[in-house]
């Protein structure tokens, strides 16, 4: 007999706190919901607090909704009215402050409210979860754990789960299925130890940067300069993401670490600084105050000076010099130059990893189950492009590990513990390989989860010795794309060009996978192997003719991608585009024509042609204008109206589910959670619609356009906009064009066009606009400094 199916039909949120209300907002998001408690307010409405903290979400940015109406879904509540509502709760998130018998006391207000099969989770950052389990009546301690979401709920990618002794392993499958699927989570099992894996090791990393910037005398900014993208981690780097986090915040975890890690070897480092106590104690908090590492006045930036205790003139850099080793692709040769050097700057950043590298090593075996949640702790939960275990392995685990032995022989580690003997081993080479990663405690290699909801990430995140062959079979392949299949008769189309931009190769490649598709299988998918979808047409590829003045050339690219776009309209086999990240210009027209957008949550959605001074060419113009005839009610231009501000001011939808509010993508397409279900989903859309006897649509014979008079009424509104300085004269010149393909041109209002009509508009309307000064200035800046000019 199978086992029950376990669904969250509801969950509770105790606490509305930051982190509390942030993770109701996620779970609107993913449509659960959610009923958020708090105290009962002391005056005016008992809850008060909860509506606050619900209110409030709607200011945040980054926002934590990925639509303007999911808050609607948050029920707010108190504690001294409402814990009746906890017993249809199949899950509850307790968020409240990081105090020990303020969430003991909690529970036991809470338990005798909840259902017989509720899972009870504590949101800790760092809290022992077994002595937390303590304080829970015995018929609940199996449905207890601990859950750590990392903020912003929204964006962060890291959920650590932390069993407690008598935690129910099934109680704990169904959490993490819930997790990674509904939510879209990448979970990792932490064992329960101070701080747990991703806090324990990522804001070590920040104590030991912090430790050796003294000692090598860096100044923060420069710090913040090269251990950023530099490094493949996040802008804010170590001390501005302190700042985002909130100095009173991580000075609370690191107290953590120092009163529940006494024996720990790096001990005296578990402390803040003097100059931090003395911006918590000053009330510079960080962003969150607008003052801490980081001030801003006017348009100055100012940093935090240790050495001088004040603040000093920001913007410093790291040494060429150093940055240039930083630039080697080979990782052991850019360690081997890193130590080597003479330049503090550069004895700094090798010192940062060693101490990091020795840290993971001690401690491997006590914190983590194997080496692989490590790395995936700390790069989902930190933004580390590459984990400390990867970044290791790559530089030569045998050279690295001989390295650090020296400097604790020398005495330069932050602690003199010894290497563990596993790292020694002579024919180590690593701790991931294709059977699996090292477990330091059991000293065995440890595969992959098997848990079913992970059957469905078809190309899941790798770590670093892991087999990375290309997914599936080669079915065709050119200079753009790659075309292969998994077995399924679903043909999946990736772009090979950087950032995925389209240009005569993917175009070529595209319209020779659809040949293939309907000659040999039942859907097509456009799926890339990592982020973004598209960045748009490649500007690039048009150059050379664009340099020659050969305008027919371009004339005929331009008609190529809008034969492409129809194509995936019109195909005898059903198309889905599987979106992530950026899905501009180009890229969305492609998925505004496919049968079905499969989008990943943060999908980020727009026509964004006008920062080039162009419209869109690859038929977005003319899909607004089918879409806006199909929709009106009579009144076509004010169907258009909406659409035609969405392309004229280059508006980016911020999610998939704002990408269907402003018409990129239909009500009727998909948002995912998880990422990593995104090809498997989007395939089994493909297969769908072919089994359910897909027809391709039918081509419009004719559908209404606002005309002449609707451009005319657009354009009034643009030249109050321009007599009030808030766009250009070439701004005016786009978005007037834009108005004209968009309402069908020199035609009366209502007039029936079909699509190639307006296809023929916006060609005509892109090339004039090629042809133009100022466009060719914006397109020059965008290729030279890869930002928009405004002219």
């Amino acid at each position: 007999m199978s086992q029950t199916k376990f669904i969250v039909r509801k969950v509770a949120v105790l606490g509305a706190g930051v982190m509390g209300a942030q993770i109701a907002a996620h779970l609107v998001n993913a449509k659960v919901p959610t009923v958020l408690f708090d105290l009962p307010a002391k005056e005016g409405n008992k809850n008060g607090i909860a509506l606050k903290a619900i209110d409030g979400l709607k200011k945040l940015k980054p926002s934590p909704l990925s639509n303007k109406d999911a808050v609607n879904y948050i029920q707010p509540a108190n504690y001294e009215d409402h814990l009746h509502l906890l017993k249809d709760c199949d899950l509850v998130i307790e968020a409240i402050a990081e105090r020990m018998d303020w969430k003991t006391d909690l529970y036991a207000k809470v338990a005798p409210h909840l259902g017989e099969h509720t899972i009870f989770a504590t949101n800790t950052s760092g809290l022992s979860i077994n002595q937390l389990a303590s304080g829970v009546p015995a018929a609940l301690a199996p449905r207890f754990c601990g859950v750590h979401f990392f903020n912003p709920p929204r964006y962060m990618h890291l959920v650590e789960i932390i069993p407690c002794t008598g935690s129910d392993a099934a109680m704990l499958d169904n959490l993490e299925r819930f997790l990674v699927s509904t939510l879209g989570k990448g979970v990792i099992r932490a064992k329960d130890t101070p701080n747990f894996v991703a806090n324990r090791i990522g804001v070590f990393s920040m104590l030991a940067t912090i430790a050796n910037a003294e000692k090598y005398g860096i100044r923060f900014d420069v710090v913040d300069d090269l251990t950023g993208p530099r490094l493949g981690r996040p802008k804010s780097a170590t001390f501005r993401t302190a700042d985002v986090v909130g100095l009173d915040t991580f000075a609370h975890v690191v107290k953590t670490m120092e009163d529940t890690l006494p024996a720990d070897p790096w001990h005296a480092y578990f402390k803040s600084p003097q100059w931090l106590q003395k911006l918590i104690a000053a009330g510079a908090l960080g962003a969150k105050t607008k003052c801490g590492i980081y001030k801003k006045e006017g348009k100055q930036m100012f940093v935090f000076d240790a050495t001088r205790g004040e603040y000093v003139t920001g913007g410093e850099k790291g040494d060429d010099a150093v940055k240039a080793i930083l630039k080697i692709e080979n990782p052991a040769e850019k360690f081997r130059q890193l130590r080597a050097s003479e330049h503090p700057q550069a004895q700094f950043l090798w010192a940062c990893f060693r101490d990091v590298f020795h840290y993971i090593s001690c401690h491997l075996g006590d914190i983590a189950n194997c080496a692989r949640d490590v790395d995936f702790a700390i790069r989902w939960g930190f933004g580390w492009s590459v984990g400390p275990f990867e970044t290791w392995q790559a530089a030569g685990w045998q050279q690295v590990a001989g390295w650090i032995n020296e400097d604790i022989a020398a005495g330069k580690t932050l602690a003199s513990a010894a290497l563990p003997a596993w790292v020694l081993q002579a024919d180590r080479a690593g701790v991931h390989f294709a059977d699996g990663s090292f477990d330091a405690a059991a000293g065995k290699l440890v595969g992959r989860s098997t848990l079913d909801v992970y059957q469905r990430q078809l190309a899941p995140a790798k770590v670093l010795g892991e087999v990375a062959a290309p997914l599936g079979e080669t079915v065709y392949e050119n200079d753009g794309v790659r075309a292969f299949t998994t077995g399924d008769d679903v043909l999946v189309v990736s772009f090979k060009s950087k950032a995925h931009a389209i240009g005569p190769d993917v175009i070529d490649g595209v319209n020779t996978a659809i040949d293939i598709a309907e000659a040999r299988f039942k859907g097509l998918v456009i799926w890339q192997t990592e982020e973004p979808f598209s960045v748009g047409a490649d500007l690039q590829s048009m150059l050379p003719a664009f340099m020659m003045g050969d305008w027919d050339s371009i004339d005929s690219m331009v008609r190529r991608f809008q034969s492409t776009s129809m194509r995936l309209r019109y195909s005898h086999i059903p198309t889905v585009a599987a979106t992530q990240g950026y899905v501009f210009g180009g890229g969305c027209e492609f998925a505004m024509h496919c049968d079905k957008v499969v989008a990943a949550l943060e999908s980020y959605v727009g026509l964004v042609e006008v920062g080039v001074g162009l419209l869109p060419g690859g038929g977005g113009c003319k899909e607004f204008a089918l879409r806006a005839a199909q929709n009106a009610q009579g009144d076509v231009l004010a169907a258009l109206k909406d659409y035609f501000m969405a392309v004229a001011t280059a508006k980016v939808a911020t999610s998939g589910h704002e990408a269907q509010e402003i018409g990129f993508f239909r009500a009727t397409d998909s948002v995912v959670f998880n990422s990593y279900e995104l090809l498997y989903i989007a395939k089994k859309q493909a297969l769908a619609m072919y089994e359910s006897g897909y027809r391709p649509p039918l081509k419009v014979a004719g559908f209404p356009v606002a005309g002449r008079s609707g451009a005319a009424s657009i354009k009034g509104q643009l030249v109050n906009m321009l007599e009030g300085h808030f766009i250009s004269q070439h701004d005016f010149t786009i978005a007037a064009l834009i108005a004209d393909v968009m309402t069908g041109g020199d035609v009366e209002a209502g007039t029936l066009v079909n699509e190639q009509w307006v296809l023929d508009l916006e060609r005509k309307a892109f090339m004039t606009l090629l042809k133009s000064s100022k466009t060719q200035d914006r397109i020059a800046n965008m290729l030279t400094t890869g930002k928009p000019l405004r002219n």
